[in-house]
């Protein structure tokens, strides 16, 4: 018999046609925003931001920076996945503050590997830095499509856009950030053809090795 989250992970798929009239709730918006906070990432340091966009004039001046992908207007909200552009000692200390303050633990517990994180990203060039953080934002619109399903909010990852532009619209530069990915959420529209398409997948046994 089929669990009910892989049920619900088949019900969901890249929707290509949003119901416009249909919006989320404030509670499916917290639940987002909450998931995408405690999405997991390296050593906790957490070098995202995510912009949640409900204006339908930012939206529909976006859909010409997202290869005219319609589904950036049609959408409740355009969620952009953001890293910092600059991740430097300042940032990495902050966060073994909160740490500190947060789990009371104390100062020469942390002091030896805050050290080693911060010669670790000191050898590192500003283009590594950046994959790096890219791969963090891909690990949080993972976890966002999964609990996307679970709540049965329709949704569409998407490269396909020009991170330049959306930065100039959004005033990202100013704010320490640059996008890296899109994720418009929603509700299907009752026409979107791909709804009832079957899933083309390869097979578990195709993709899942044991070693046992």
């Amino acid at each position: 018999m089929e669990s009910a989250v892989v049920e619900k992970l088949n019900w969901r798929y890249a929707t290509k046609k949003f119901d416009p009239n249909k919006k989320l709730s404030q509670v499916q918006l917290e639940t987002l925003s909450d998931a995408f906070n405690l999405t997991a990432t390296s050593y906790g340091l957490q070098a995202l931001k995510m912009v949640v966009i409900s204006n339908q004039a930012i939206k529909k001046e976006l859909v010409a920076h997202s290869w005219n992908q319609q589904q950036v207007s049609d959408a409740s909200h355009v969620l952009v996945i953001c890293r910092e552009t600059v991740l430097d000692s300042d940032f990495i200390k902050a966060h073994f503050k909160r740490v500190e303050e947060i789990r009371s633990t104390p100062r020469e517990i942390l002091a030896p590997f805050e050290q080693y994180i911060l010669e670790s990203f000191a050898d590192k060039s500003e283009i590594e830095l950046a994959t790096w953080m890219d791969k963090q934002a891909y690990i949080a619109l993972g976890n966002l499509l999964t609990v996307c399903a679970l709540e049965q909010i329709d949704s569409c990852p998407m490269e396909g856009f020009d991170p330049a532009a959306y930065d100039k619209v959004l005033g990202l530069e100013a704010k320490g950030l640059t996008s890296v990915l899109v994720l418009p959420v929603g509700y299907r529209a009752e026409d979107d053809f791909m709804a009832e398409l079957k899933k083309v997948r390869r097979g578990t046994d195709q993709v899942v090795l044991r070693v046992e």
